[in-house]
Protein backbone atom coordinates (compact mmCIF):
# COMPACT_ATOMS: atom_id res chain seq x y z
CA UNK A 1 0.00 0.00 0.00
CA UNK A 2 1.43 3.39 -0.68
CA UNK A 3 3.22 4.78 2.31
CA UNK A 4 5.07 8.01 1.36
CA UNK A 5 5.64 10.60 -0.99
CA UNK A 6 8.53 12.54 -0.60
CA UNK A 7 8.26 15.85 -0.29
CA UNK A 8 11.91 16.57 -1.18
CA UNK A 9 12.36 14.28 -4.08
CA UNK A 10 8.77 14.93 -6.09
CA UNK A 11 9.20 17.31 -9.04
CA UNK A 12 5.07 17.54 -8.98
CA UNK A 13 5.20 16.23 -12.47
CA UNK A 14 1.86 14.48 -11.95
CA UNK A 15 2.99 11.08 -13.43
CA UNK A 16 1.76 9.24 -9.90
CA UNK A 17 -2.24 10.58 -10.65
CA UNK A 18 -1.83 9.79 -14.13
CA UNK A 19 -1.29 5.79 -13.73
CA UNK A 20 -2.45 5.08 -10.24
CA UNK A 21 -5.52 2.54 -11.90
CA UNK A 22 -7.31 3.37 -8.64
CA UNK A 23 -7.50 7.24 -8.60
CA UNK A 24 -5.64 6.73 -5.18
CA UNK A 25 -3.47 10.59 -5.46
CA UNK A 26 -4.87 14.11 -5.77
CA UNK A 27 -2.92 16.85 -7.10
CA UNK A 28 -2.04 19.92 -4.71
CA UNK A 29 -2.16 23.64 -5.39
CA UNK A 30 0.99 24.10 -3.52
CA UNK A 31 3.39 21.23 -3.72
CA UNK A 32 3.57 17.16 -4.39
CA UNK A 33 0.34 15.35 -5.01
CA UNK A 34 -1.15 13.78 -1.71
CA UNK A 35 -2.37 10.50 -1.31
CA UNK A 36 -5.91 11.36 -0.78
CA UNK A 37 -7.66 7.56 -0.86
CA UNK A 38 -5.06 4.98 0.62
CA UNK A 39 -7.65 2.65 1.42
CA UNK A 40 -8.18 2.25 -2.53
CA UNK A 41 -4.57 1.32 -3.58
CA UNK A 42 -3.99 -1.98 -4.61
CA UNK A 43 -0.39 -2.33 -4.30
CA UNK A 44 0.05 -2.81 -7.55
CA UNK A 45 3.24 -0.61 -7.37
CA UNK A 46 2.95 1.22 -10.66
CA UNK A 47 2.70 4.92 -9.35
CA UNK A 48 6.49 3.62 -7.32
CA UNK A 49 7.74 2.26 -11.08
CA UNK A 50 6.82 5.37 -12.84
CA UNK A 51 8.53 7.75 -10.77
CA UNK A 52 11.08 9.70 -12.26
CA UNK A 53 12.49 10.73 -9.48
CA UNK A 54 11.92 7.91 -6.97
CA UNK A 55 9.97 9.53 -4.86
CA UNK A 56 7.42 7.39 -3.82
CA UNK A 57 7.18 4.07 -1.44
CA UNK A 58 5.26 1.55 -1.46
CA UNK A 59 5.04 -0.74 1.38
CA UNK A 60 4.31 -4.35 -0.04
CA UNK A 61 1.48 -4.56 2.47
CA UNK A 62 -2.47 -5.27 2.48
CA UNK A 63 -2.88 -2.68 4.24
CA UNK A 64 -1.81 0.71 5.89
CA UNK A 65 1.82 0.45 7.86
CA UNK A 66 1.12 0.33 11.88
CA UNK A 67 1.42 3.77 13.48
CA UNK A 68 5.64 3.61 14.40
CA UNK A 69 6.20 1.65 11.38
CA UNK A 70 9.93 2.44 9.04
CA UNK A 71 7.60 1.36 6.47
CA UNK A 72 5.64 4.92 7.04
CA UNK A 73 8.85 6.83 7.88
CA UNK A 74 10.49 8.51 5.18
CA UNK A 75 13.60 9.28 6.82
CA UNK A 76 13.86 5.34 7.28
CA UNK A 77 12.76 4.56 4.30
CA UNK A 78 15.73 7.23 2.77
CA UNK A 79 18.66 5.31 5.22
CA UNK A 80 17.53 2.44 3.95
CA UNK A 81 17.63 3.10 0.62
CA UNK A 82 13.90 1.82 0.04
CA UNK A 83 12.76 4.65 -2.71
CA UNK A 84 13.22 3.49 -5.84
CA UNK A 85 13.15 -0.24 -4.77
CA UNK A 86 10.63 -1.70 -6.97
CA UNK A 87 12.21 0.38 -10.12
CA UNK A 88 15.71 -1.24 -9.24
CA UNK A 89 13.83 -4.31 -9.34
CA UNK A 90 12.22 -4.11 -12.63
CA UNK A 91 15.70 -3.45 -14.10
CA UNK A 92 14.32 -0.18 -14.84
CA UNK A 93 16.89 3.41 -14.88
CA UNK A 94 19.91 1.47 -14.69
CA UNK A 95 22.56 3.89 -14.22
CA UNK A 96 20.96 6.41 -12.16
CA UNK A 97 22.00 7.97 -8.93
CA UNK A 98 19.04 6.70 -5.85
CA UNK A 99 16.54 9.95 -5.91
CA UNK A 100 18.28 11.08 -9.32
CA UNK A 101 16.14 13.22 -12.18
CA UNK A 102 18.38 11.45 -14.33
CA UNK A 103 16.27 8.81 -16.43
CA UNK A 104 16.95 7.54 -19.85
CA UNK A 105 13.38 7.74 -20.76
CA UNK A 106 12.78 10.93 -22.56
CA UNK A 107 9.43 11.13 -22.23
CA UNK A 108 9.48 10.77 -18.31
CA UNK A 109 13.16 13.07 -18.06
CA UNK A 110 10.91 16.16 -20.11
CA UNK A 111 7.87 15.69 -17.53
CA UNK A 112 10.15 15.68 -14.66
CA UNK A 113 11.52 19.17 -15.78
CA UNK A 114 8.68 20.66 -17.06
CA UNK A 115 7.29 23.25 -14.79
CA UNK A 116 4.77 21.50 -11.56
CA UNK A 117 1.40 19.94 -12.62
CA UNK A 118 -0.94 21.71 -10.23
CA UNK A 119 -4.03 21.30 -9.40
CA UNK A 120 -6.13 23.91 -10.77
CA UNK A 121 -3.92 24.32 -13.90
Amino acid sequence: MIEVISDSRCVDCGICVDVCPTNVFDLSADGPPVIARQSDCQTCFMCEAYCPTDALFVAPLAGPAPTGSPLADEAALEAQNRFGEYRRWLGWGHGRTPGSRRDQNHVFTARALSPPKRAGR
